[in-house]
């Protein structure tokens, strides 16, 4: 019996192994420049893991084989090797301690770099239980915001002064809307609770939080359609909090800003089939 779920034990590891390593079932395509750096230090840890549980894993099965009830050697006490156990410490020290460092300089790429001053800014409002994307028009001033003008019922979801004349020519859509190979920079809050913009193809996942302005900065290198996911749970129909992000040429996206409000929802549902 030892022998048979010592050799069960190794199987299971190596299946495990194998379902990473054949790419089977791995991330959805990523389509944001900064997306390489993520994969590649998901990957560096995943490598990682993956042989101290191989490793840890074949200890187990030796062990079973060698010392279990029909072992060919009883086991022992034993009170260990100091050098053995500061080499092994110091190693793992090193392995987890560098990946640390290396993914907090991904990490600060990303969170801590300067706006692209040609980046598309883009204002996100979460809710229970919608995702609302705010841009600013053809004059690229957005219009003030205040919580007392917020109005579902009249799409002001994200409460734009009606007597503020850069907030005239404003836009809210549900869908995120961006053009192709140019930075874009959201600026993210919640009208309620936690939310979160998941967003797998980008590899953007961010909480928008209550009170707060959190920024976001990534550029598209691929035109299509790709669902927005919110990762927070945040009430009853959190299930059901789902957007599309829609990357477009930079032709479609500009004629967009400047078409009449009339005509904005038919072309976007024009886009949303070609890009089905």
């Amino acid at each position: 019996m030892g022998k048979l779920l010592a050799l069960l034990i190794i199987v299971c590891a190596l299946a495990s192994v194998w379902m990473f390593a054949s790419g089977k079932w791995w991330f959805t395509p990523a389509i944001s420049a900064h997306a390489p750096q993520l994969d590649a230090q998901f990957i560096r840890t995943a490598i990682v893991v993956a042989v101290a549980f191989v490793a840890a894993q074949l200890a187990l099965a030796f062990a079973i084989f060698r010392y279990g009830r029909r072992g060919n050697q009883r086991a022992c006490y034993s009170q260990g090797n100091a050098k053995l156990e500061w080499l092994w410490t110091i190693i793992t020290a090193i392995v987890f301690i560098g990946l640390a460092i290396t993914g907090q300089s991904v990490w600060l790429n990303l969170q801590l770099a300067e706006p692209d001053t040609n980046a598309v800014e883009i204002a996100v409002v979460g809710q229970q239980f919608q995702w609302n994307f705010h841009y600013p028009g053809a004059d690229n001033k957005f219009g003030k915001t205040e919580p007392q003008f917020i109005n579902d019922r009249a799409l002001n979801f994200v409460g734009i002064d009606p007597t503020d004349a850069n907030g005239k020519d404003d836009t809210q859509t549900t869908t995120l809307l961006i053009p192709v190979d140019r930075p874009i920079a959201l600026s993210m809050r919640s009208k309620d609770v936690i939310h979160s913009l998941f967003v797998p193809a980008l590899r953007i996942k961010q909480d928008a939080v209550p009170g707060l302005t959190v920024g976001v900065l990534f550029t598209a290198k691929q035109t299509g359609k790709y669902e927005i996911a919110c990762a927070e749970l945040c009430g009853s129909l959190h299930y059901n909090m789902k957007a599309y992000l829609l990357v477009l040429t930079q032709e479609e996206y500009d004629s967009l800003a400047v078409m009449p409000e009339t005509k904005f929802k038919d072309r976007v549902s024009e886009l949303f089939r070609q890009y089905n």
